[in-house]
């Protein structure tokens, strides 16, 4: 792969895509993006040109990819809501595995979860190991990254921990606490996607962290570094469901869904490769630990406000 070729990145005004546009960038790539939200605030100026996704128009789709080698593909949505959803999200990916195959692209590198599986009776787990199966049979050259949990600045899931131990006395688990995460940096996540966008083997890599933590020790950990220890009490996932429910009312979002419950509490947020991320979670909650937690993280406004950056919603 040579510097002056075109690689596309889905959602490059969003999260992990903009980590992934920034690095292609610096490498010196030709950028575009594809994107649901091409007239949210674009850090990068005039260097990335915004096309819609045009799910619904697969002739302009396939334009928006010609003459480019590499597509990094983010886009995936965390639960079923009105107006979006797991299948539908499946029927556009592969649209847009089809689309990059018409277009002329070389290689694919894909976003996926830890553990699918086609047989997981999680919705999330069995559509993320449909959409792998998919991209495999497709003879385009592939790279499938299996992300756990994603931290950095524009993250949802630490910082919301963080601000419920900052506004609250007490700390719900699910359960005992003692299933495992392992997460890993967004930019760590970004290095390996580019690296791997410059390579033509298949290849298949759990990308996590160097920490391992159970959910109860994560909490832990967050509470120590902000300066708001809590106790941590274990609570049946039925009661936790509804708890985040009702909260979700107030902030107007969807705080956690049962899939996601299970998922965490079955360890399919785990895996027993090694690290291929090199940024501890707590050294960089450390560096960030006057601000993490200091407002809550909305993914229904992220959804709802296609303008605004990430860390304005």
């Amino acid at each position: 792969m040579t510097k002056s070729e075109i690689h596309v990145v889905t959602g490059a005004f969003g999260y992990s895509g903009k980590y992934i546009a920034r690095r292609l960038l610096d490498a010196g790539y030709e950028v575009r993006t594809i994107t649901n939200s091409p007239n949210r605030a674009n850090p990068f100026g005039d260097r990335v040109k915004a096309y819609p996704f045009n799910f619904d128009n697969h002739e302009k789709l396939i334009e928006s990819l010609q003459g480019a080698s590499v597509l990094y593909n983010t886009y995936w949505v965390r639960f079923n809501y009105p107006g979006f959803s797991h299948s539908g999200a499946v029927v556009n990916t592969l649209k847009l595995f089809d689309a990059a195959k018409k277009a002329g692209i070389k290689r694919i590198v894909h976003i996926s979860i830890t553990n699918p599986s086609p047989n997981s009776p999680l919705e999330y787990f069995r559509d993320k190991a449909r959409l792998e199966k998919a991209l495999i049979e497709s003879g385009l050259s592939y790279a499938i990254l299996r992300t756990a949990v994603i931290f950095g600045k524009e993250d949802i899931l630490i910082n919301n921990i963080a601000f419920l131990l900052r506004k609250f006395p007490i700390f719900g688990v699910f359960g005992d606490g003692n299933y495992r995460l392992q997460p890993i940096y967004v930019d760590d996540l970004a290095k390996l996607a580019v690296e791997q966008g410059q390579k033509t083997e298949n290849c298949i890599i759990d990308t996590i962290g160097p920490e391992t933590f159970t959910y109860r020790e994560l909490v832990e950990e967050i509470g120590k570094i902000i300066g708001k220890r809590r106790p941590i009490i274990s609570i049946p996932p039925a009661l936790g469901y509804i708890a985040g429910w009702l909260f979700g009312k107030v902030v107007r979002d969807i705080i956690i869904t049962r899939d996601e419950i299970e998922g965490l509490m079955a360890g399919l947020l785990c895996t027993n490769s090694p690290p291929v991320g090199q940024t501890k979670l707590t050294d960089w909650a450390r560096e960030n630990a006057s601000t993490l937690g200091i407002k809550y993280s909305s993914e229904l406004a992220r959804r709802k406000n296609r303008m605004e950056s990430y860390d304005k919603l």
